[in-house]
């Protein structure tokens, strides 16, 4: 069977599945892959949602590459927008036929067996699915089933949603491939009120089947707003992201209490009224991300125990003006969190993080970088107070010293731990760190004072999978390679 799957790749021109890694190049759109698994759902060194660039909003009309019949010799030329996953480039020598062996009539009935290719392609990356799923009618087929689109966010900008026609009007794109693969989710960029309705109108799945959408850097007002939710009755997440024509307002006004996750950032219009429609509208909130410059601790003060039983995220980034106050209310009303981020809210200091130490046990995940105010002494209410955390992120946190270090050393439930730019840690400190063995993602970028022997120490942290250190003066060739020997299992990032 390798054999065979190993041929079917050479007569498609293509590279094995292990090789087939870079990404397809975009037709009409984009696929935002899920992140790793890890427990958290953020905690990895490479933090962010990865895009893949596909096919993935292909016209229907357009017809997919077909396998000619086994009398022919095999000769497939590369797209030119595909060139770099489908093999060398043929335009280059345009007269060069490529041959190979004709398959066998059993060869041929297995590369179109259904249910061999329904465990087969399981194997491919989104990106490899999208450039198999036009080799042929039997392949789109197989490959067009839901299940393997699970967990899958197409991209589609503006200019992509429509057809240019000869007359020079336009007409929306057919979506019924999307609705075949049983898309659940959408990130729509640039769009208008109008590219919304049209969305709703086109898409099948559109009214019930749809249950996430991102909008960025789009011009929908409170009017589109307010028809997206009422008319889109199976959505449950919704991000904004740099849309600045919608007010307090039409969030009050559109708001529906089927929403359980609701992520605003970028969005100008954006200050504490928000909150307040956010807390009033939305009783089964489970996780709520907000950048707002405007937001202030008054906001904080609109959370009510209706929250406090649903919501275990709180992603609070760049608040300036929240301050210790602020939390005092939060932590009060949200007593169930297990993920907190108070990224970039630099007016919170050791007692605010006090405060989350002493009410929010059950947290797993505590974000406070760019929190410039923070001392060891904070680090030593969170390694004595917060019993379940896994995650720690300290990035820019430039106060931190060696002594803040030994305090967490103590904590035997953290398994990942960001000291990204902590300019006072020293090698000294880095020592406290080597006994803590459930310790799984350790980032040490941009520590200047890190030298190679004391860098070289992180051996013993044996079961260590991902390590980041990157601008890391001490971190030198042979230092890598002395990781190579003695972390085989560590993904080392330079």
């Amino acid at each position: 069977m390798g054999c065979m799957v190993a041929q079917w790749f050479q007569m498609l021109n293509m590279s094995t599945p292990s090789e087939l890694k870079s990404a397809c190049v975009t037709r009409n759109g984009m696929v935002k892959l899920p992140p790793q698994p890890n427990g958290l759902g953020s905690a990895s060194i490479t933090k962010g949602t990865p895009a893949a660039k596909n096919r993935l909003c292909q016209s229907s009309s357009a017809a997919p590459t077909i396998l000619p019949p086994p009398s022919l010799p095999y000769r497939m030329e590369a797209p030119p927008m595909a060139a770099s996953l489908l093999g060398p480039d043929l335009s280059e020598h345009p007269h060069q036929l490529r041959k190979f062996p004709r398959p066998t009539p059993q060869e041929w009935q297995l590369a179109l067996d259904e249910k061999v290719l329904d465990r087969l392609l399981w194997y491919f990356t989104t990106a490899e699915k999208c450039i198999l799923a036009q080799v042929c009618k039997t392949w789109r087929k197989v490959l067009y089933q839901p299940k393997f689109w699970e967990g899958v966010t197409p991209v589609l900008h503006t200019k992509e949603l429509y057809n240019q026609l000869p007359g020079g009007d336009k007409e929306f794109i057919n979506l019924q491939t999307f609705a075949l693969r049983g898309f659940q989710a959408f990130c729509l960029v640039g769009v208008s009120d109008l590219d919304i309705c049209e969305f709703i109108d086109n898409y099948p799945l559109s009214k019930k089947g749809v249950r996430s959408v991102s909008l960025k850097r789009s011009t929908i007002t409170d009017a589109g707003l307010e028809v997206m939710l009422e008319q889109m009755q199976g959505l449950r997440h919704l991000e904004l992201s740099g849309c600045n024509d919608f007010t307090e307002a039409g969030l009050w006004s559109s708001l529906n209490a089927r929403l359980t996750s609701l992520s605003v950032s970028d969005c100008i219009n954006v200050a504490d009224d928000a909150v307040a429609a956010v807390s009033q509208l939305l009783p089964n909130l489970s996780e709520l991300s907000l950048q707002a410059y405007h937001v202030t601790d008054t906001a904080m003060a609109y959370f009510t125990a209706r929250q406090g039983t649903a919501t275990h995220t709180l992603r609070l980034h760049s608040c300036w003006e929240i301050t210790n106050h602020g939390v005092v209310n939060m932590v009060h009303s949200l007593p169930n969190l297990t993920e907190l981020s108070l990224s970039g809210c630099s007016k919170i200091t050791d007692d605010g993080v006090e405060l989350v130490a002493e009410n929010l046990r059950k947290l797993r995940s505590l974000d406070l970088s760019w929190c410039p105010r923070i001392t060891d002494v904070a680090l030593e209410f969170i390694a004595c107070d917060l019993h379940r955390l896994e995650e720690l992120v300290l990035d820019r946190c430039v106060r931190i010293t060696d002594t803040g270090l030994g305090y967490l050393s103590t904590m035997s439930s953290l398994r990942s731990l960001y000291l990204r730019w902590c300019c006072q840690v020293q090698d000294f400190g880095l020592q406290h760190l080597f006994g803590m063995r459930n310790l799984r993602l350790l980032s040490l970028a941009g520590c200047p004072l890190l030298t190679t022997t004391g860098l070289s120490g992180l051996i013993q942290l044996q079961d260590l999978e991902e390590l980041e250190l990157t601008n890391c003066p001490g971190a030198t060739a042979e230092l890598f390679k002395y990781f190579s020997q003695h972390l085989p299992r560590c993904m080392v990032i330079e």
